[in-house]
């Protein structure tokens, strides 16, 4: 589902890994509807890299644990490109690092609304579009996920971590009661990846500190995820469904 034809729908498209691919798709000729929560400015940027080079995008903002703005965004895209092809379930957030006999309910809740419910909503809403048995052509979701899921993520972020198990089992699930509606769908885990996410975690240096446990010795780029993610979802990965990448160096 890539070249002139293809819609992209990147969640949490105004940094990092989301806005790699972002800028991946456009440049490569998807129309791409880059959401964000809050940064208009970074979002606009995103989108400015992508026209320079001759493709075309828009910013549409949205908290993707809310519900209605999750069909406000798809909504926009269907308005300025048609329905979309492409789902880049990437929006996600983590918090500070510690334990969990520290971690408040709220906290929990927080990260559970967006990693879980939020991606299981976006899910819904491209199935609904995409869908053979809906009327539609099919298409492409692929899950952001991460290496926590299989690592656990003891002692820093527990919950973040199980939030990215229960993305894993929406990747298995999704992909088999969809598969004969014309939709595959994917996931990739970034390992230690250099990006703004490990601040919202009180360790903006994280991946660098990390980079001697990677059996690489360095850490990604959101760029390097980015090829991953475009190619999940490209007509490339044709008789791809229900796997997983990890992105990470070998960690």
């Amino acid at each position: 589902m890539t070249g002139s034809h293809s819609v992209w729908i990147v969640t949490g498209g105004s940094r990092g890994i989301g806005a790699a691919t972002a800028v991946m798709a456009g440049s490569r000729g998807a129309s791409v509807c880059v959401n964000y929560v809050s940064n208009s400015t970074a979002a606009q940027a995103v989108v400015e890299q992508i026209t320079d080079v001759g493709g075309r995008a828009i910013a549409v903002r949205g908290d993707m644990a809310v519900e209605a703005d999750v069909v406000a965004l798809f909504n926009a895209c269907q308005t300025a490109f048609g329905t979309p092809t492409v789902l880049v379930n990437n929006a996600g957030v983590l918090d500070q690092e510690g334990r969990l006999e520290g971690f408040s309910a709220d906290r929990i809740a927080r990260i559970i609304d967006l990693n879980v419910t939020g991606a299981l909503v976006c899910a819904r809403e491209a199935v609904k579009r995409m869908s053979t048995n809906n009327g539609g052509s099919g298409g492409s979701i692929v899950n952001i996920s991460s290496m926590a899921a299989m690592l656990g993520g003891g002692a820093t972020y527990v919950d973040y971590a199980a939030s990215k198990g229960a993305i894993d089992a929406l990747t298995i699930g999704l992909s088999r009661e969809v598969a004969r509606e014309g939709i595959r769908v994917n996931g990739v885990r970034p390992g230690v990846i250099e990006t703004e996410i490990h601040a919202s975690g009180g360790n903006p240096t994280r991946a660098r500190d990390l980079a001697d446990t990677v059996p690489m010795g360095r850490a990604g780029t959101a760029e390097e995820v980015a090829e991953a993610i475009f190619w999940l979802a490209s007509d490339a990965a044709s008789y791809v469904t229900g796997s997983s990448i990890n992105v990470s160096g070998g960690r």
